[in-house]
């Protein structure tokens, strides 16, 4: 049986799919900050077995992943769930698809930092996402400069919804997609797995 996270018609909900490997406070600042701006009632960190366009050697046991999630969110409106790998997905959009089918009255968004949007066109079926499901990317440091200009940035430009309107995004019909700025932290999973990996090294 498949047990998801609270949720009823109506309520708005956003999607923070990742590796987690290893979950930090950027994250958590992530979540806050679409939290507020897009007025969420709740947050689902969706923690992926892998994902497709990364080396997945040496990422950490799932269920580790998930705790460590859990430990650090302490958040009576964040939800951590594995339930990917429940279901068996690997791609964004039969996940979404698989949500939207089961819950059709709660107005779900996708959650994502601006290094995805700079990737973004890489995803499988990435335009099939963003017609089933509004998006908001998070301002990150570094990858704000060159994000906007990518593919998809460009791609789904006239879908863009001005920030001063963010609130409106889990409402809105897809394509719809709002940048929000205000994060500035320079943490990265990608830089912190590099780091484990040298102590692990130097440990022999």
């Amino acid at each position: 049986m498949i047990v998801l996270p609270h949720h009823a018609p109506g309520l708005r909900i956003g999607l923070f799919g990742g590796t987690f490997d290893p979950p930090h406070e950027a994250h958590v600042s992530a979540t806050l900050l679409a939290m507020k701006k897009l007025r969420l009632d709740r947050v689902w960190w969706l923690v992926t077995p892998g994902n497709p366009l990364k080396d997945t050697r040496g990422l950490a046991p799932l269920a580790q992943r998930i705790a460590a999630a859990r430990a650090l969110t302490n958040h009576p409106r964040i939800d951590v769930t594995g339930f990917e790998a429940v279901i068996n997905t690997r791609y964004t959009y039969d996940t979404i698809s698989w949500l939207i089918e089961r819950c059709p009255r709660v107005h779900f968004v996708w959650l994502m930092g601006a290094d995805n949007l700079r990737s973004f066109h890489r995803w499988q079926r990435w335009r099939g996402i963003a017609s089933r499901i509004p998006i908001a990317v998070v301002d990150r440091l570094g990858p704000s400069l060159y994000a906007l200009a990518g593919v998809a940035g460009q791609a789904l430009w006239r879908a863009r919804v001005p920030e001063s309107k963010a609130i409106s995004l889990p409402k809105r019909k897809p394509p719809a997609w709002v940048y929000l700025h205000g994060l500035k932290s320079p943490l990265s999973s990608t830089a912190l797995r590099a780091a484990r990996q040298q102590e692990r090294v130097a440990k022999g």
